[in-house]
């Protein structure tokens, strides 16, 4: 058995899984402290299913702490963001084009020296070792726990970031590190920027991480746990406490994986209702379509794994206005069971349409009996367009595509969309983030500039398929089990020696070991 749970910015969501059966499922308010959110979930799933603690083969968890923390600006670490690639790349210093706020909250303390490489591996300039020597007594001086280093081209020659990692572990041993070439892809800047984010957070995802075990040795559960990351598969918690920013989208990629396995369908559009927002996204072999370009975090644009979602302003606590023809985006929240009209309090929701119109049975009927039938038809009608233009959006062709409904707010829609080929509402969708944290699998990546020139592509491709397996393995999955999902080529024209850049993802199944926490 498996338990899958999901720590929302409202709610925690905890599964039970034996096999692919669902044994319990519930939603938990989520606490400020985290570790008691969690320990609520679990009681109540463990008590309603009988299930013991020694039953238990793994634990996967899903969160948001680390997305919430950059957009909210709190409880982040002051980075030395160090840059390896003069006499290039001199123009556009580090943390040029973040919002100043977060610029400021991190000190923008940036660094820049000689040193990085060509696309081919050859030396742009030797590493300036002997200024690595002052930016360490810099970073004493200042007091900074946590650096950034980021050199030219360091996804295909990674040598000069792994040597001043080491020079800086000698002269400050108690400094956080975050190696750009571990973190980002091809992309000087987004990797920098993603680089940079992901020193800012080392401090909250060991604390993270910790409250984590602590929920579980509460509940005296001894099984390994795992945390999910962007792409849908899994991490050990020591990955998570090194890599906290890749777990920034795992909240919708959860919701879209869950949604795949309770559907029982590979390919299909995703649409997740929660409480303010609505997400959606496309599903392909059972994993969510990445994301083709950067991406927006907290203002900064990254380029580390990332589904492409969409998010529009519609979930089960959006206040309706203009007598149902605007909906959203603003919401009451996890404040709902006290504004909303079906609870006695003063804010016509989408919630209380849908009671209202006799689609759901939440909270007292009678309280919005006297909202006019024209205002509820046009927010009903308002709901469905807001879904079907999105889905519309997401597609990429012409062709219907199934959709399917999951999220707690999954009860705003209640009608076919002219753009789905037909509309499905699976049994436990309210869950089906934890559903997807519990069914995660491991997968390892490989993404790199090649020099096709005297090599055959068959060669190439098979030896980055062959690293992209390893590094599955290496994350913790089971060889056997280990399937490459998706290989992508482009061909660079503008780079010498027949220059393509293939990007190739791998994925397998988790390799339980017993004892390990």
């Amino acid at each position: 058995m498996r338990i899958g749970i999901d720590v929302g910015g409202t709610n925690t969501d905890a599964v039970i899984l034996d096999g692919d059966t669902v044994i319990a499922g519930c939603k938990s308010p989520t606490t400020e402290d985290v570790s008691s959110g969690i320990s609520a979930a679990l009681s109540i799933v463990m008590g309603e299913s009988g299930v013991k603690p020694d039953a238990i083969e793994a634990v996967m968890i899903g969160t948001t702490h680390f997305t919430n923390a950059v957009i909210e600006r709190r409880r982040l670490l002051e980075v030395a963001a160090i840059r390896i690639g003069l006499p290039a790349t001199r123009g556009v210093p580090p943390m040029t084009d973040w919002p100043a706020d977060l610029a400021d909250t991190l000190g923008r303390h940036t660094f820049m020296l000689r040193g990085g490489h060509e696309f081919d591996g050859r030396e742009i300039a030797p590493l300036d070792e002997a200024g690595l020597l002052e930016i360490s007594q810099q970073i004493k001086e200042r007091g900074i726990r946590a650096a950034a280093i980021t050199s030219v081209f360091s996804p295909v020659t990674a040598v000069m970031e792994l040597r001043a990692a080491e020079i800086l572990k000698e002269q400050c041993p108690d400094v956080a590190l975050s190696l750009s070439h571990e973190i980002g892809r091809v992309g000087f800047l987004e990797r920098e920027n993603a680089a940079i984010m992901n020193a800012c957070l080392a401090e909250l995802s060991t604390k993270v991480v910790n409250s984590f075990r602590a929920a579980l040795k509460e509940k005296g559960i001894t099984a390994p746990f795992f945390i999910s990351q962007n792409d849908g598969t899994l991490m050990t918690p020591e990955h998570v406490e090194r890599y906290p920013v890749l777990t920034f989208a795992s909240g919708p990629t959860n919701s879209m994986r869950g949604a795949a396995r309770l559907a029982g369908i590979g390919d299909a559009m995703v649409v997740d209702i929660g409480g303010t927002t609505s997400d959606v996204g496309m599903l392909m072999q059972g994993f969510p379509r990445e994301s083709a370009v950067a991406v927006d975090i907290g203002g900064v644009r990254t380029n580390f794994r990332m589904p492409d979602v969409l998010a529009i302003g519609l979930g089960g606590g959006s206040l309706v206005r203009d007598d149902g023809a605007r909906i959203g985006p603003d919401s009451v929240g996890y404040e709902i069971t006290s504004k909303a009209l079906v609870f006695g309090g003063d804010t016509l929701t989408t919630t209380d349409i849908i009671v209202a119109a006799g689609l759901a049975d939440i909270g007292d009927a009678s309280l919005v009996s006297h909202i006019p039938q024209s205002t509820i038809e046009a927010a009903i009608d308002t709901m469905h367009r807001m879904v079907d233009e999105a889905v519309d959006r997401m597609k990429t062709s012409a062709d219907k595509l199934p959709v399917i409904l999951v999220g707690g707010g999954s009860v705003l829609i209640s009608r076919d969309l002219p753009s789905a080929s037909n509309v499905i509402r699976p049994e436990n969708a309210g869950v089906a983030n934890a559903i997807g944290a519990a069914i995660a699998q491991v997968g390892g990546e490989v993404d790199r500039i090649y020099a096709m020139e005297g090599r055959s592509r068959d060669d190439v491709l098979d030896e980055a398929k062959a690293e992209a397996s390893a590094n599955a393995v290496a994350a913790g999955a089971v060889a056997e089990t280990v399937k490459i999902m998706d290989i992508e080529e482009v061909p660079l024209a503008y780079l010498p020696g027949s220059a393509t850049r293939i990007r190739v993802k791998a994925v397998g199944d988790l390799a339980l070991k017993e004892g390990v926490k």
